[in-house]
């Protein structure tokens, strides 16, 4: 992953860690190559974008949306001098279930140095105008509501793009039907930065810069963690423990009830590493392992890629970034414990397409 704090690397060494900061959208462009979350995606290769097919929940078949991209070129593939993982994730809370990764998709896009889209020099930092710079909506029409490719147009002004029938609906009870006839307020097909994110709070997740720093982390923060594991299960047993459980309100007695995992030495593991940087959302290590949340629910297998070759674990996402994200306060639930990337091998050549790669969902609570 290419970190914004210092000079761009292609080959992780290190882990690395990724917090979300504050940000211009229009610092967040596809020309821009960011890492980012929320907000529309900034599409890397800008045509052809991604199937409604491809981005439909495999749960409910509702159009997934946008949750986050990471830019992670690779310098010894020269086909992906250019390289970023999507995910998108299903907004429908029936879909969320524990330990299953039927309501995501992923996606790896790349491109080499010289290609179609960009120029082969660095992009300038900061703030610039999208018009000036390639965007997919120059390329083709893109939807109003999620910026996915919009195939479907309003059936009366003809100039509205969707993705399909969903987001027209949102976008039609939202304002649509009162400017529909209004030709000085639709945006036509293939308008530059004309999807209204502003519009379906409920569709869209807050937009973040996403940036990246090496992980603090030494052996005697491993010897530190586990005395404090071990100091952790002898005050669980102890008379101590006890006696403050029976201090504790009803409220406080369900929550205790219901953390299964507090016993579990991986859960124990997973907070003791990450307490030394709490507002970690992201962590890379390619061709290394996650840190699990649980010792439930690991795979026994990764499917390979539609080329032949095993896939690796590229980078994990974590719960973290859900407090970020503003679902409490619109009553949907979704949920993780850590979503874990795996991606080809070989990054191999899929030309200007987007690949599915594949993510497994890993909760904390026991698998049914």
């Amino acid at each position: 992953m290419a970190s914004k704090t210092k000079e761009k690397t292609r080959v992780t060494e290190e882990i690395e860690l990724g917090f979300i900061e504050e940000a211009d959208s229009n610092s967040l462009l596809s020309h821009q190559f960011p890492s980012k979350v929320g907000g529309l995606p900034a599409w890397l290769s800008l045509k052809p974008l991604p199937t409604l097919q491809q981005l439909k929940c495999l749960k409910c078949g509702d159009p997934t949306v946008f949750l986050l991209q990471v830019y992670a070129p690779r310098d010894e593939v020269e086909q992906a001098f250019h390289r970023t993982l999507f995910i998108f994730v299903c907004r429908n809370p029936s879909c969320c279930v524990s330990n299953t990764n039927s309501n995501f998709r992923v996606f790896r896009s790349q491109l080499p140095k010289i290609n179609e889209f960009y120029s082969s020099q660095p992009p300038k930092e900061g703030v610039s105008n999208p018009d000036d710079h390639p965007h997919a909506g120059k390329l083709q029409p893109l939807c109003i509501i999620c910026g996915a490719a919009g195939s479907k147009l309003c059936g009366r002004c003809h100039k509205t793009s969707y993705c399909s029938k969903q987001h027209q609906t949102i976008d039609w009870k939202s304002i649509h039907k009162t400017i529909c006839k209004d030709s000085d307020n639709v945006s036509s097909p293939g308008e530059v930065n004309k999807p209204m994110c502003f519009k379906s709070p409920n569709v869209l997740f807050p937009e973040f810069d996403l940036v990246t720093e090496p992980e603090n982390y030494t052996k005697t923060n491993e010897k530190d963690e586990q005395e404090k594991m071990n100091e952790y299960k002898e005050f669980l047993a102890s008379e101590a423990a006890r006696s403050l459980s029976e201090d504790l309100d009803e409220k406080e007695l369900e929550r205790t009830a219901t953390k299964q995992s507090e016993d579990d030495d991986q859960f124990l593991k997973f907070k003791e590493r990450i307490r030394h940087e709490q507002q970690q959302i992201l962590r890379f290590n390619r061709g290394g392992e996650p840190l699990w949340i649980s010792a439930l629910n690991k795979p026994s297998e990764i499917p390979r890629c539609t080329c032949g070759a095993e896939r690796q674990f590229e980078f994990q996402v974590l719960p973290q970034l859900l407090n970020d994200l503003n679902v409490d306060s619109l009553g949907v639930s979704i949920d993780w414990g850590v979503l874990c990337i795996y991606t080809c091998t070989n990054s191999c050549h899929i030309g200007n397409n987007y690949q599915e790669e594949y993510l497994w969902k890993q909760d904390i609570v026991k698998p049914d």
